[in-house]
């Protein structure tokens, strides 16, 4: 752009210079005419062709954007940086509450993103007084890095020799116990940053997610800072008040084309849709199927086809598809209502650390109400951090001390905390509406609440077999809390409710494609066993469409094995017809179904496959087959294996441990594959 523009001076000065001689005439008037014609048009045609539509952006970088993380702290005098690695929001959070806490022991605190940095600065950290990194670090899929923090992970890979002996440092880490690597991710950082010369002032804190991640920040925090303190021999200032990070700002006679309804980047990005498409610039995909699944029961399985015709988006079969959901307007205009606030001001708030790279938290000018429905989670029973810091709004004392009570780690915090947050009880709504006397701000509430993150789907088609449409298959949430309020999961009920036309509009979603590593094998011929019962047959849905396009094409295809299950073959036996047609057809070379409950012993896919462990012997130690696993990770999967194990044992000879060590290098070599949730 920059060349073309000095290049469209240049040409602008040369024929503005005076081409007439006063005594002749070197061109007629007819000619200058044509002349200055051709050229304001040149001019034109470089203007329109290179000035982009100029939109403002939400969060948008400076194009000088300061990747220097050291000169920032010097220029803002901060002495703690907080860097996280966060894929759904959580790490992000504690780095937050990390970096806000180091003002009340006298310091100045910044979290920060590790992509938008030069990490290889570490080494400089010495440089300021008294300072310390702080690694928020969650593990994402098989123990890999969240996607902010891929770079970061490479760069402690391959720098060897780096010196990092200046570095103070400590590493929370934020996992899930039901995953094989737990917390593999703050693990490695912590060991590696050590190797590399970096001195650990406190020990590593596990965060774990099948448990209560909050309550293991919160004791892991609460030991952290007086260690801090002790090392930098500085005291607590006993400041117990509320900081605030954002300043609100209403805008009273702002241009509405100016204000953000909902868009997660750029502005009007919903009006003007513009590829390629990722988190920050979604797609607007139109619903063009959207039916249940199950004949009967309580529960409302469905299956969603989303239209990305023209979208340039491609995709592969066991990628996932993000979507962003919006929150029930129910719930926002009940807290409108409790709050006593109009839902629809134009706001920003902004913040009030002008140097920092996050201008708001959310992307603004935009509405209370934009915010609660599509910025905002209100569903999720709130951290122990907003209550601590919303206690200060409750007249009641009693309601002050309890709400404070919880954000501590004594047993008794830990008690109360449960009883009031346990998810089974109540969102933000439901303790304003227990609470009376607590009526805080709306603004400092939207401050505080975590952002409303985008929900992952593993695809359920194929693009060889439509490459225009991407399907979802999901169960929808809800229940019944202890209370008695009816809990509804924000994705799947949003999506339910997604018709293909609404008052004659098309329904949209808005999404993108996040990769995989699960992967059909590249040699076609390898056999394949497929385990995923109830939603966890979607990815295999799309397996099966590509094995049958691969055998239409006439390619020679492997054995294609899959192990389903489901409470009852007349209610919830998803997908029936489809799975039977390719049984039919051959693409299916075996279908096992489970029906747990049809009969008084409950059977499951494990079960299933005991039954049939000299076949899955053969196939995986004869045939090279590849295993794939979808579906809960807590037991399904663990089960899975258990059976394996067994197996291996009773048919290959061997030991458990040597068991359990085969099936661990099928995963290394990719031959076990898992896309499980918890």
């Amino acid at each position: 752009c920059e060349k073309s523009c000095c290049h469209m001076d240049a040409e602008t000065s040369t024929h503005t210079e005076p081409a007439v001689d006063e005594e002749v005439p070197l061109f007629s008037n007819l000619d200058l005419f044509l002349f200055s014609l051709i050229v304001g048009l040149v001019i034109y045609w470089f203007m329109s062709r290179k000035k982009p539509e100029h939109i403002p952006e939400f969060k948008k970088a400076p194009t000088t954007r300061e990747t220097s993380f050291i000169e920032k702290m010097k220029k803002t005098g901060k002495n703690i940086i907080v860097f996280y690695g966060s894929q759904t929001g959580t790490g992000e959070e504690f780095s937050n509450r990390l970096s806000k806490d180091a003002q009340r022991y006298g310091m100045k605190g910044m979290a920060a993103d590790p992509e938008e940095y030069e990490m290889g600065e570490l080494a400089r950290l010495s440089e300021i007084k008294n300072s310390l990194a702080i690694f928020c670090m969650a593990t994402y899929g098989e123990g890999d890095p969240t996607d902010n923090a891929q770079d970061f992970y490479d760069w402690l890979q391959e720098n060897d020799d780096e010196d990092l002996s200046g570095l103070n440092y400590t590493v929370f880490a934020l996992g899930n116990k039901t995953y094989e690597h737990y917390n593999a991710m703050g693990k490695y950082v912590d060991k590696r940053l050590e190797e590399l010369g970096a001195k650990r002032i406190f020990d590593l804190g596990l965060g774990d997610d099948d448990g209560n991640l909050e309550e293991d920040f919160v004791s892991w925090r609460e030991q952290f800072w007086p260690a801090v303190c002790e090392h930098f021999g500085v005291e607590a200032l006993g400041d117990e008040s509320s900081i605030r990070q954002y300043e609100l700002k209403e805008h009273t006679d702002l241009n509405m084309n100016k204000v953000y309804t909902g868009e997660i980047g750029r502005l009007k990005s919903f009006e003007v849709q513009k590829p390629p498409f990722d988190s920050k610039n979604p797609f607007l995909a139109p619903v063009t199927v959207n039916r249940r699944l199950n004949k009967g029961g309580d529960r409302h399985l469905m299956h969603l086809e989303l239209d990305i015709t023209g979208s340039k988006i491609r995709y592969e079969s066991g990628d996932h598809v993000a979507v962003f959901p919006t929150n029930d307007s129910t719930l926002v205009n009940k807290l409108g209502q409790i709050l006593g606030v109009d839902l629809d001001v134009v706001i920003s708030l902004n913040n009030l650390d002008e140097e920092s790279n996050k201008k708001h938290p959310f992307p603004c000018p935009t509405t209370y109400r934009t915010a609660l429905t599509h910025y905002l989670d209100i569903t999720h029973p709130p951290r122990t951090n907003v209550l601590y810091e919303l206690a200060q709004y409750a007249s009641d004392p009693k309601d002050q001390e309890n709400m404070r009570k919880m954000a501590s780690s004594s047993p008794e915090g830990k008690v109360s905390t449960r009883i009031v947050l346990n998810p089974k009880f109540r969102n933000i709504l439901a303790i304003l509406e227990d609470m009376p006397s607590l009526r805080p701000p709306v603004d400092h509430l939207c401050e505080l609440l975590p952002r409303l993150q985008a929900r992952y789907y593993s695809i359920a088609s194929s693009s060889k077999v439509h490459p225009n449409s991407i399907h979802i298959c999901a169960v929808v949430v809800e229940y019944e809390t202890a209370t008695g309020r009816i809990n509804k999961g924000v994705a799947t009920n949003w999506l339910k409710n997604k018709l293909v036309t609404d008052n004659g509009h098309k329904s949209t979603v808005p999404m993108y494609i996040r990769k995989s590593q699960f992967r059909l094998p590249f040699k076609t011929t390898n056999p394949v066993i497929m385990i995923g019962p109830g939603t966890g047959i979607a990815p295999f849905m799309g397996f099966i469409q590509e094995r049958g396009w691969l055998k239409q094409q006439g390619k020679e295809v492997g054995e294609t094995v899959m192990f389903f299950g489901c409470r009852h073959k007349n209610e919830d036996y998803i997908y029936q017809e489809e799975l039977e047609e390719a049984e039919k057809n051959g693409v299916l070379t075996q279908l096992n179904v489970a029906f747990s409950r049809d009969q008084e012993q409950k059977v499951y896919v494990q079960h299933l496959m005991k039954k049939n462990k000299e076949d899955i012997w053969k196939l995986i130690h004869s045939d090279n087959a590849h295993i794939y696993v979808c579906g809960d990770a807590k037991n399904m999967a663990k089960d899975v294996q258990t059976a394996l194990h067994e197996i291996g044992e009773e048919l290959g000879g061997m030991t458990r441990t040597q068991a359990t060590d085969y099936i661990k290098k099928l995963m290394t070599k990719g031959r076990y594959s898992q896309d499980v949730w918890s």
